[in-house]
């Protein structure tokens, strides 16, 4: 794949369609044989494995410790609402890592992030679960969220190394899939584990399962082309490569710019952002307030106990499948085809990216009603679940649609700021609901609880549409988008 990049005296030269459409990197020829895209595709896919088991760890962890919440309240003698910090900080940690990751990889390259930030997650799970006080599990969960956060990021990145640009919407289906069968897998698994022993092996589960991961990691070959570019000239003995400016900035400056400044500015200036930002923002904040009210409502209902709530998590994990499937199933049957209808222009064709996003909009609505007006003594167990299912589904489609899209809405340094936005403030929201979901419920009943969020879903369901109808628009007029750079971006087949 070739991209023409046309500068403003009208020279145009070409280049890898990678180093226009993907952040951060891919600045090494398609003809060399180092460069991830050319690997054996066993080896593509075992950096994938690793990526993908890394980021599944610490969404497990985040997300376990649900299942022993009952516990830590009547051990350290907290509230509920208290002991939901317990998730909440974990999530604010993970906050910081869309912000201070790209510098990380750019400066060291992903393998060398990944295996520090596992080990260091590691760590403070263990004190989490050697803690005497409330106020140190609390300290501990937030900094193996901190620590952990990086390698949920970095799935991107790695992905991105090795698989083309072509195949984004195929490939963030799979990395979503790690994310939220790993979060549904932490109270699924963990369920049967405190029923067993106590909430402390909720960490020590979690604690196993990075270690696993670390072992399966030992030998995974570095993906960054700028990082092997530099480590390829360390052991020739030259001077490091001359590669163009890292997109996530090289100062102290550029770096808070790139990725706190921008972002922030992005949203309140770039209807694009400000639209993908605040969809998923309430998306991810609904799932995750389900890890709190769906135990409650099913025990208060059903009289289920942390087991029988766990084995419920295998609606979410079944709708995560579901919404993969789906996804790429859609991508692959309008992607192309719209592609070659518009000469190959990939600008021409990036709302399509969206198409996951525009039918889960509809999933994400039905399901709240659904969920909200079904759990009822009167209505057997099994259509709440069911219900689960669905928003899953939505909820997962709506991630990767639109992920995908703010992912080649931009060149390099606007994707980086638009995902950034996206992805900080959808872990802030996803910290807060589940502080208020025991309230909501309690003060407005479950059916009229999740019936608010029904509304409200409704009334953004319309925004993947207005982007896919109006986004040509607003990146058209983005001072960050590919026209104001100059960048324009043709694929077709390599003549390398």
């Amino acid at each position: 794949m070739e991209a023409t990049r046309t500068f403003s005296e009208g020279r145009v030269e070409k280049e890898p369609i990678a180093q226009v459409l993907e952040p951060v990197g891919h600045r090494m020829s398609l003809s060399d044989p180092e460069n991830p895209m050319n690997w054996p595709l066993s080896k593509k896919i075992y950096a994938s494995a690793v990526g993908w088991a890394f980021s599944f760890v610490v969404a497990f962890g985040a997300t376990a410790y649900t299942a022993g919440i009952s516990e830590v309240v009547l051990e350290f003698n907290v509230s509920m609402t208290v002991a939901v910090l317990g998730l909440s900080l974990n999530l604010l940690g993970i906050m910081f890592a869309p912000i201070i990751t790209p510098h990380l990889s750019e400066r060291f390259g992903r393998s060398p992030v990944y295996f520090v930030s596992i080990p260091l997650f590691a760590l403070f799970t263990v004190g989490a679960g050697a803690s005497k006080s409330f106020a140190s599990l609390a300290a501990c969960r937030f900094f193996a969220g901190f620590f952990g956060g990086p390698c949920l990021v970095l799935i991107e990145g790695t992905f991105a190394d090795v698989w083309s640009a072509e195949a984004t919407g195929v490939y963030y289906s799979a990395l979503a899939v790690s994310s939220y069968v790993g979060t549904g897998c932490g109270p699924l698994i963990c369920g049967f584990v405190v029923a067993a022993a106590s909430w402390r092996w909720t960490q020590w589960v979690t604690v196993m399962l990075a270690l696993a991961a670390f072992l399966l990691g030992i030998g995974v070959p570095e993906t960054y082309p700028r990082e092997i570019l530099r480590r390829r000239a360390r052991r020739s003995g030259n001077a490091g490569p001359k590669l163009a400016k890292a997109e996530s900035g090289e100062t102290l400056g550029e770096m808070i710019k790139i990725t706190l400044f921008t972002p922030l500015q992005m949203m309140f200036t770039e209807p694009l952002v400000a639209i993908a930002t605040l969809y998923v923002a309430f998306n991810f904040g609904v799932l995750f307030s389900f890890f709190i009210s769906v135990p409650v409502v099913l025990n208060l209902t059903y009289g289920f106990d942390v087991q029988q709530a766990g084995i419920a998590f295998t609606a979410a994990l079944a709708g995560s499948l579901l919404s993969a499937l789906t996804s790429v199933i859609i991508d692959r049957l309008t992607y192309p085809r719209q592609l070659a209808k518009n000469n190959n222009n990939l600008l021409d064709v990036v709302e399509y990216r969206l198409l996951p996003a525009m039918f889960g909009a509809f999933g994400l609505v039905i399901s709240l009603f659904w969920i909200g007006w079904t759990a009822s003594p009167t209505i057997n167990w099994p259509s709440p679940v069911l219900g689960t299912m669905l928003y899953v589904w939505g909820s997962q489609s709506i991630i990767i649609g639109i992920v995908s899209y703010l992912f080649e809405a931009y060149p390099p340094a606007g994707t980086l700021s638009a995902l950034t936005a996206a992805a900080s403030t959808r872990l802030a929201f996803a910290a807060i609901i589940p502080l208020v979901i025991i309230q909501m419920i309690k003060g407005l009943t479950g059916a009229w609880a999740l019936s608010t969020f029904g509304f409200i879903a409704a009334a953004f369901a319309p925004l993947p549409w207005i982007l896919f109808k109006w986004g040509p628009t607003f990146r058209a007029r983005s001072k960050h988008g590919h026209m104001r750079t100059g960048i324009h971006v043709i694929a077709q087949q390599s003549t390398v």
